[in-house]
C-alpha cells in the first residue's frame, strides 16, 4: 500500500478511476491493525492499488469528506466518493467490499 501525498491524492482523483483510499492516523492504534489488514487484501487482490494517507497531514481532507474517525475507507469513483467505510471487521470482509466495489 503506497502512502500518497496530496498530488497523487490530486491526480486519482482526477483521473476519475475507481479505487480505494485509506486514511489513517499513526498513534491510532485501531488504524494500525486496519493498515495490516488493508495489507493483507490487497496482495490477495493482486492488481488492485490501495492508496493511505495520515490525516494529520491533510485536515483539509477530513473536513471535505466529513471524515469522522479513523480508519476509514474511501471507495471512489468518477471523482465522487460512493461508498466511505469505518468497520473494517475481517481481512475476509474487507476483500469481499473491495471485489464487490470493483467489480460494480
Amino acid at each position: 500500500m503506497l502512502e500518497w501525498n496530496r498530488d497523487e491524492f490530486s491526480a486519482f482523483w482526477e483521473s476519475g478511476e475507481r479505487g480505494v483510499v485509506y486514511f489513517y492516523t499513526p498513534m491510532c492504534g485501531t488504524c494500525q491493525v486496519a493498515g495490516k489488514m488493508l495489507v493483507v487484501a490487497e496482495a490477495a487482490l493482486g492488481d488492485v492499488s490501495i492508496g493511505k494517507m495520515n490525516l494529520n497531514y491533510y485536515p483539509d481532507l477530513a473536513q471535505s469528506f466529513a471524515i469522522e474517525s479513523v480508519p476509514c475507507l474511501l471507495f471512489v469513483e468518477g471523482g465522487r466518493v460512493a461508498e466511505t467505510l469505518y468497520a473494517f471487521h475481517s481481512v475476509p470482509y474487507l476483500l469481499e467490499k473491495i471485489k464487490g466495489y470493483l467489480r460494480g
